[in-house]
């Protein structure tokens, strides 16, 4: 299996996604730049955290115009596994591979700490491995993490078991004070109808060595590599 993380001008986590990738998933994995328009030979596509083009426009929105994204959008309607993480979700937001908006959080404040995330579907490749209703502690740190959508779609989202994680207390419930930007349903990652496609805002590259202060982001990453596996062994 191969994967391959897409660089943009901007992006500041893209070294952590490799990282995690080639040191903890024990996985070949290349750097995209944006201007690349084949992705052929990988089997999952990273879209990093960061603050693509500066995020002079609107965060994502530059990015969604990269020749790169193009392509992202042919990989996943053939089936390819995308997962895009932070300024990566508003940007699968912005080319519309995944519905709604990222807007500014609520208290109009850029917030970096941990939070508590509630697992609400093992039924994704990403979440393969772990069990509904875990939660998660990873950490934070956007300006724009504000998830908003109208009212049919957050219908479709919840009745199509696309939302894939929420905000939550460390006891798994969810409280307007354990949503750290004002999400619609305290929603922090979505998936597509498909189920191939997850954008989520909490970093779980940033968590996977105790050193950093949890390893809970593993699990997504090994979730996804099984997937992938298990694909490779179906054909």
């Amino acid at each position: 299996m191969k994967f391959g993380v897409v660089v943009f001008p901007g992006s500041n986590c893209d070294h952590d996604a490799y990282h995690v990738v080639s040191k903890h998933i024990g996985q070949p994995v290349d750097f995209i730049w944006h201007k690349e328009t084949d992705l052929s030979g990988y089997d999952a596509i990273l879209i990093p955290g960061g603050f693509s083009y500066g995020d002079y426009l609107r965060a994502g929105a530059l990015a969604s115009f990269s020749p790169v994204m193009n392509a992202v959008k042919e990989f996943a309607a053939a089936g390819g596994f995308v997962f895009g993480i932070c300024n990566g979700f508003q940007i699968l937001c912005e080319t519309g591979l995944l519905p709604g908006a990222l807007m500014r959080n609520e208290n109009l404040h850029f917030v970096c700490k941990h939070v508590n995330i509630r697992t609400e579907t093992s039924n994704t490749p990403f979440t393969r491995q772990l069990d509904h209703g875990l939660v998660l502690s990873l950490p934070i740190a956007h300006a724009e993490g504000n998830y908003v959508c109208d009212q049919a779609t957050l219908e479709l989202l919840e009745t199509g078991d696309r939302i894939v994680f929420r905000y939550c207390d460390e006891d798994g419930r969810l409280t307007d004070e354990s949503n750290p930007n004002g999400a619609f349903s305290n929603i922090a990652g979505i998936c597509n109808e498909g189920r191939n496609v997850l954008g989520m805002m909490p970093h779980p590259e940033r968590a996977c060595e105790d050193l950093l202060g949890s390893t809970d982001g593993r699990a997504i990453f090994l979730s996804l590599a099984r997937s992938i596996e298990a694909v490779e062994v179906a054909a």
